[in-house]
């Protein structure tokens, strides 16, 4: 019994605590030593192939493991469970994408999203197989419960490094059809290329359609260290817009703090600023929209207009 905990916890060791029969056949075991230890209490069965030998079901890596073990020996791990691979923090996905050719027939597996592609990409194969991170993000953002989700998980695998931007404009420009065109056109722009993101004239723009007078962009003010650049101004009435770019926050996350701070200085006579995440006007433009048509009201109020 000592042996078979010593084989089984090394190879468990290399998977998260999980193995695989055919591993643990080639290590010297025999179905009737695994069946002996999964009666005893000692191991679990995680799936047909996989084996939990530390814990009761498999967790973190281990999940990946399964993913891969119980599909088909053709499956990559495709869109946030291979960026989480790859090294993305602090987004955990609701299901495991697991990516298999379309003419490569692959069981079906709980917690897992089974996806018959015609063509696979870049992958890479040591360790867990798994699409390369251009295509993966791709993928991550097309197969997201909501738009948010998609912006989400695109903005924190660049700002994060686990894909350079360029990759993914290449990577998306090869893409025919996509559900979501419209929206990733304009998120892919934000957080991978400044010079083609949502910029203050295309605010300015919105601002007409509002009704709304035009402001003057890039207005340069006099500060403490010298010349201040202000995004968006609406002059004559003290109406200061900031317009922040994906850079400036993990993710989405900023989204919701920028509506709130807008919302608390709107309730403040004094308030000449409201801060406006790039990402937030392409996701909720009608919210920012209100808070700056309230807010140059105040400000025209204020100043007697």
């Amino acid at each position: 019994m000592a042996w078979r905990a010593a084989v089984a916890d090394e190879l468990a060791e290399r998977h998260s605590g999980v193995a695989r029969r055919k591993d643990l056949h080639r290590a010297g075991l025999t179905t009737d030593d695994i069946r002996a230890e999964v009666e005893r209490g000692v191991w679990h069965r995680g799936g047909c192939h996989t084996i939990v030998v530390h814990g009761t079901q498999p967790e973190g890596e281990g999940l990946m493991w399964r993913a891969l073990w119980e599909s088909t020996s053709r499956s990559y791990l495709d869109g946030v469970a291979a960026l989480v691979t790859a090294g993305l923090q602090n987004f955990t996905p609701h299901v495991i994408d697991v990516s298999v050719p379309n003419n490569v027939l692959a069981r079906e597996v709980d917690g897992v999203r089974l996806h018959r592609v015609r063509d696979l990409g870049p992958t890479i194969t040591p360790g867990l197989r798994r699409t390369r991170p251009e295509v993966a993000v791709i993928r991550a953002a097309q197969w997201a419960r909501s738009d948010r989700e998609a912006a989400t998980v695109l903005a924190m695998t660049v700002q994060q490094r686990v894909v350079r931007p360029e990759a993914v404009l290449d990577r998306w420009s090869r893409v025919i059809a996509s559900p979501r065109r419209t929206i990733l056109d304009a998120v892919i722009a934000d957080v991978c290329d400044g010079a083609h993101s949502l910029n203050e004239l295309d605010f300015a723009a919105l601002c007409r359609a509002r009704g709304l007078p035009e402001p003057t962009r890039q207005a340069v003010r006099q500060g403490r260290n010298g010349r201040v650049y202000l995004d968006v101004l609406f002059e004559g009435v003290g109406l200061h817009v900031e317009i922040h770019g994906a850079h400036h926050m993990q993710g989405v996350t900023g989204i919701d703090d920028a509506l709130r701070g807008n919302d608390i200085q709107l309730n403040d006579p004094d308030v000449v600023t409201l801060v406006i995440p790039v990402l937030g006007l392409r996701l909720q433009p009608g919210a920012f929209l209100d808070q700056v048509e309230r807010a140059f009201r105040v400000a025209r109020a204020r100043h007697g207009r």
